[in-house]
């Protein structure tokens, strides 16, 4: 899919990728920039740069993302890694956007059966919330902007539901905007947003008589505010969830989902009804046998 064609232009901040150091390629580097960088305009699917630790390699692909102007993805073996080369991606590409998608789990035991000892082991996790807000932001950048480096594990590699579905369930409020309080909290809901007027949490909101407080799974410490004035959006403002103080007035919000595997719901009702379509046939295959 092309991200470009799903790219917000009301909050497109894009940048050239322009890498800044204080020092230039030496020795055998600038060879291997330029051959890379042709290597990918060219369509090669793939090259490798051979390099022992401490030769500057990472310096290196940071001047052939410069050279090739596209988004990338950096897949690293480990969480440890990758933490390390986005690190230092962010301070070559102070500019741009460099964002952090590795596993949530911080634990993970998957359902288990000894049939030895006739024992059955429950499925059981811990998910790391910072974590999972920092695949929200890179999963977000990816759709607002160009120049994004994203630093991944190889957690990556799996799915995450329709990148189309994503984009289209999407919540996009603007000033002035006719919408009835009840529809934007529907909406919110359908992906999946869940209502909390006591404590405001990242994949939360609250209401408080014409005012709905959101608390975008991206985000980090500031809340979106809507102010509503009948069914009119009357202010959107982006306000700090500890002291409510305003960080910034909005003409334009748009709320990405709570979840990555949210899905519409055409497909979630085709998706029921081939579940009770096969569960019918089962019952009926055991009820005969």
């Amino acid at each position: 899919m092309d991200i470009q064609s799903h790219l917000n232009k009301d909050y497109d901040t894009s940048h050239p990728f322009r890498v800044v150091a204080p020092y230039e390629p030496m020795g055998d580097q600038p060879e291997a920039i330029a051959s890379l960088a042709e290597g990918v305009k060219s369509g090669q699917w793939a090259q490798v740069l051979l390099g022992a630790t401490g030769t500057g390699k990472t310096f290196t692909m940071a001047k052939v993302i410069e050279a090739v102007q596209k988004p990338t993805l950096v897949i690293a073996h480990n969480k440890t890694l990758a933490a390390q080369l986005c690190s230092e991606f962010k301070a070559f590409f102070p500019d741009n956007e460099v964002a952090y998608f590795v596993s949530y789990y911080d634990y993970y035991q998957p359902e288990a059966y000894i049939a030895s000892t006739d024992t059955y082991i429950e499925k059981d996790a811990s998910i790391n919330d910072e974590i999972d807000k920092l695949r929200h932001s890179a999963t977000m950048s990816l759709f607002e902007r160009r120049d994004v480096i994203i630093v991944a594990s190889v957690s990556c590699i799996y799915g995450l539901g329709d990148p189309e579905d994503y984009s289209e369930l999407v919540v996009s409020l603007r000033l002035g905007q006719e919408k009835s309080q009840e529809e934007i909290l529907h909406k919110l809901v359908d992906i999946q947003y869940t209502r909390n007027d006591v404590s405001l949490e990242r994949g939360t909101f609250r209401v408080h008589g014409d005012t709905i407080e959101v608390f975008p799974a991206a985000f980090d410490n500031s809340v979106i505010r809507i102010e509503m004035f009948g069914d009119e959006i009357d202010r959107l403002t982006e306000v700090d969830v500890l002291t409510g103080e305003v960080i910034a007035e909005r003409k334009h919000v748009a709320i990405y989902p709570a979840s990555h595997y949210v899905t519409t719901k055409d497909k979630m009702e085709r998706a029921l009804g081939t579940i009770r379509k096969e569960l019918d046939e089962r019952l009926r295959e055991l009820k005969d046998g």
